[in-house]
Parts: structure tokens; C-alpha cells; sequence
């Protein structure tokens, strides 16, 4: 089965530990309390589950890196720690090295497994007696020769993979929360044209014309006599006078009055919306005279 470490296989692990890197969390043994080492990493599988947690040992076995099955260790956020669930020195020592650059496959694990897993018990004891398991171990499993590597499931070993063992459950509260999104709908169209609209329109013009002005005067010298010779006297004479007038001449003519530039502008509005939502409290209930640490 193929193994990731943690921040190869999610990014957002942190997420699951309410913004804490659970890296770096101390490792006691609940054998003596005594501190082990430190978390470095974690192993999962293809499925995203925990499947061992990298402990190095520092100076407990030489800064040796081994790996510790999550089933067999209990998460204390509170206290930045793992307890690891009966896990000895002779163990540790007895487990192969792990490193950044390690192949883990079924061989490697096995090994591992074959150091948590609870020996056989013993044809000849008691079926009545107690055998002579591991700390901290679980009841008797088959020896590690009866697994196929084709067929290996996870759930053959349980109590070293199992997570939600009475020790550790975990219980999540929820609440609700609004989530502000936006939809774009169309509110409305506004249509601009044009249409021809009639009026009368009046327009004065200046015009000029001519006309003839008959001027009759009576000489001063009433004693002048005509002379021989000269127009007196004669018919037919007619003089002649050429009378102009100018003429009104309208026309119309085209001439922009006005330009209109349509284009739209974003304004920017804040909708107060309300809504019920739902918030989950711890409820807790207990019987008899017990000291319950109720941290978050």
C-alpha cells in the first residue's frame, strides 16, 4: 500500500487540528510517562487516513526515527502531546529505522507490525493463564507469516490503526454560518433613439425694395426763357426708372444640436440580509462524584 506523508497528501491538514500542526507535538509513553520524542511527521494511505505517526526519539534511542501506528497512541491537543499506548524501550529498539527517503512497503511495514503485534501465546500455557503479551497490548492475533501481502487490509490489525477506540472518541459540534454570495440578474433595460418631432418656427428677414419718388419743384427763375432748339415741347418723352425689391428666400438646413453618449457606470450598494442559524453547545452530562476537565 502506498504511503504519503501528510502535507504531500493535504495542504490544509492543519484544518483538522483547529489551525494547529500537529507536528512537533511531544510523545510520552503512558508505560512511565516519560518522554519519548517528538512528532516529525505523518504517514497516510491513499484514502487520507493516519496510518503512523514518524517519532523521533531524539537522545531516548539515539535521534533514531521510527514509526509509531496511530492506533497505538492517544492525541492530546490541549497539551501538545501523543501518548503512545504501551510502548517500551525494547521496542523502539527493536523497530527498523525510518527516513525521509525510505521505500515503506508491505515488507517494511510488517516489520513494524510484527514488533506491536502481541505474540502468539504459548501451546503449553494455561488456557486460563495470562500470556506474556506487550504492554499495553490487545488479546492474542494470528502470527504475521498467516497475512498475504496481496490481500493486507488495515482492519487485520485494528487495534494498531483504529482510531476511534472508547479512549479517544471525538464528538464535533457544528454551527451555522452565513455565507455572503452574489447573483448577477438583469434589473432592467433602458433603450435610447431617436424620433422626428414638427413644429413651426418663424424667422424675420430684412428685405428692401424700391419704389419711384416724383419730385416736382418750381424753379426760382420764373424768367428763364427756353432756348431754341431744346426738348420743350415735344411729345412722347418718357423717362424711365428701374424699380428693384428683394425677395424672402427660406430654406432649411441640417446643423447638430446636441450629442448623447450612452455608457454604463457601477454603483456600488451594501444589502443588510438575516437569517436564524444554529449553533450546537456541548451538553454535558454526568452521574456520580467525577472530576470532568472540560478544555477546549
Amino acid at each position: 500500500m502506498v504511503l504519503y506523508k501528510l502535507e504531500d497528501f493535504d495542504s490544509d491538514y492543519r484544518n483538522s487540528f483547529d489551525d494547529n500542526d500537529i507536528k512537533g507535538f511531544d510523545v510520552y509513553t503512558d508505560v512511565n510517562n516519560e518522554n519519548v520524542g517528538t512528532v516529525k511527521n505523518i504517514l497516510v494511505d491513499e484514502a487520507g487516513h493516519f496510518r503512523y505517526f514518524v517519532v523521533d526519539t531524539g537522545f531516548w534511542i539515539f535521534g533514531k526515527e521510527v514509526l509509531l501506528p496511530v492506533g497505538r497512541a492517544r492525541i492530546d491537543q490541549s497539551a501538545r502531546r501523543i501518548v503512545a499506548s504501551g510502548l517500551t524501550k525494547e521496542q523502539v529498539e527493536a523497530l527498523p529505522e525510518f527516513s525521509d527517503d525510505l521505500r515503506v512497503d508491505y515488507d517494511y511495514e510488517e516489520r513494524v507490525r510484527g514488533v506491536y503485534r502481541p505474540q502468539a501465546v504459548e501451546s503449553t500455557a494455561p488456557l486460563d493463564a495470562p500470556t506474556a503479551t506487550t504492554a499495553g497490548a490487545v488479546a492474542p492475533r494470528m502470527d504475521s507469516t498467516e497475512y498475504n501481502r496481496d490481500t493486507y487490509d488495515y482492519q487485520y490489525d485494528a487495534d494498531l490503526y483504529d482510531m476511534n477506540r472508547q479512549d479517544q472518541q471525538s464528538l464535533k459540534l457544528y454551527e451555522e454560518r452565513l455565507v455572503a454570495n452574489k447573483t448577477r440578474r438583469k434589473a432592467g433595460e433602458v433603450s435610447v433613439g431617436k424620433k422626428v418631432e414638427t413644429e413651426t418656427a418663424q424667422v424675420s428677414i430684412p428685405v428692401e425694395k424700391e419704389k419711384v419718388v416724383v419730385e416736382r419743384t418750381t424753379p426760382t427763375n420764373t424768367k428763364a426763357v427756353a432756348s431754341p432748339g431744346t426738348d420743350a415741347f415735344r411729345e412722347g418723352e418718357v423717362a424711365r426708372v428701374e424699380l428693384h425689391e428683394e425677395a424672402a428666400d427660406v430654406q432649411k438646413e441640417a446643423f447638430v444640436r446636441e450629442e448623447v453618449k450612452v455608457k454604463k457606470v457601477t454603483e456600488q450598494d451594501t444589502v443588510n440580509a438575516q437569517e436564524t442559524i444554529r449553533k450546537e453547545e456541548l451538553d454535558l452530562g454526568k452521574s456520580g462524584n467525577l472530576d470532568v476537565d472540560n478544555r477546549r
